[in-house]
């Protein structure tokens, strides 16, 4: 029986250093067939030259962007182009082990058609390669020291970040059905789990199949940054929530989500971001609190410089 073909889009912004082992990640599969889909999202440093030379090489497919068009965007033009049965999103930045797409399709194959996305756990890595730590925890014998769920994720997923991203392989009939990523927003991951997860089954493989770099300039590490622009697209996803959710268990969840998300909007003066997650909280229950936080952003407090002076 034929393999599926399976799709890697490696999107890449000024990775000049580190999107060669990208690249090499994805020919050092198990698994066969591959197609890979590099895509240079505008970068200014060496990135484009060093892409170029290893299509070269490989004969990858490759998308140079005129101007930077961010994750969604750059992700949607590689995704149009692609025919794999089941789909990865790599950073440039991040790398796949050897049998991290032979794992995937194997339990993917097996599962019916309610599932439709296959994660695993990952590495976190330094720029130089150090190891830090495993996304989800472990002891010294490498076993894990909480249950990982997976099945039906909704709620999970709405609460709290639960999946490390470059984990992922994505069924393209999720994707086909979701219209690929929602080019509206900042950033992709958040908004992809909420609207997947609302109709199809995670499965999870206990083995770390990925390195995921953690950098300085990640979209995670800009959560705390002095109005930082990302937390708008929470909000967006936020309230696309709200109206997929059909329980009170999965509004308390997003209860517990957006009073997160709020006091982060509130620390770093994104006003018009915590207006509307206040907005959320009070469609989901009213309270005294709420009236005391509304007040607090009406006055838009100076809060961001004290913050920055306490964490040092």
């Amino acid at each position: 029986m034929d393999k599926p073909l399976v799709t890697v889009i490696c999107l890449c912004h000024n990775h000049e250093q580190l999107v060669e082992r990208a690249i090499d990640s994805v020919y050092r599969q198990t698994h066969q067939p591959i197609e890979l889909i590099v895509v240079d999202d505008a970068s200014t440093d060496r990135s484009r030259e060093v892409i170029e030379k290893l299509q070269k090489n490989h004969g990858f497919k490759a998308v140079f962007n005129d101007s930077n068009l961010g994750n969604c965007r750059s992700f949607n033009k590689a995704y149009k182009l692609s025919a794999g049965k089941y789909l990865i999103d790599l950073a440039a930045d991040d790398e796949l082990l050897p049998e991290r797409i032979e794992t995937g399709v194997a339990v993917m194959e097996k599962s019916g058609p309610e599932v439709g996305v296959h994660f695993c756990d990952a590495a976190l890595i330094d720029e130089t390669c150090k190891f830090l730590k495993t996304h989800y925890p472990r002891d010294r014998n490498g076993k894990l020291l909480a249950p990982v769920h997976d099945g039906d994720m909704y709620k999970i997923l709405l609460e709290k970040y639960y999946i490390s991203t470059p984990t992922m392989m994505m069924s393209r009939k999720v994707l086909d059905e979701l219209g690929g990523y929602d080019e509206e927003l900042s950033y992709e991951d958040f908004d992809f789990w909420v609207r997947s997860a609302r109709k199809y089954q995670y499965r999870f493989t206990d083995a770390v199949l990925v390195n995921k770099c953690v950098l300085k300039k990640s979209l995670s590490a800009q959560q705390a940054l002095y109005k930082n622009r990302h937390i708008l697209s929470t909000v967006v996803v936020c309230e696309k929530a709200l109206a997929l959710n059909k329980s009170q268990e999965e509004n308390e969840a997003l209860w517990k989500r957006v009073t997160y998300e709020l006091k982060w909007a509130m620390v770093t003066e994104n006003w018009e971001a915590a207006r509307r997650f206040l907005e959320i909280r009070q469609r989901i229950k009213s309270s005294l609190q709420n009236r005391f936080l509304e007040m607090l952003v009406r006055l838009k407090p100076r809060w961001y410089w004290l913050w920055s002076i306490w964490r040092k």
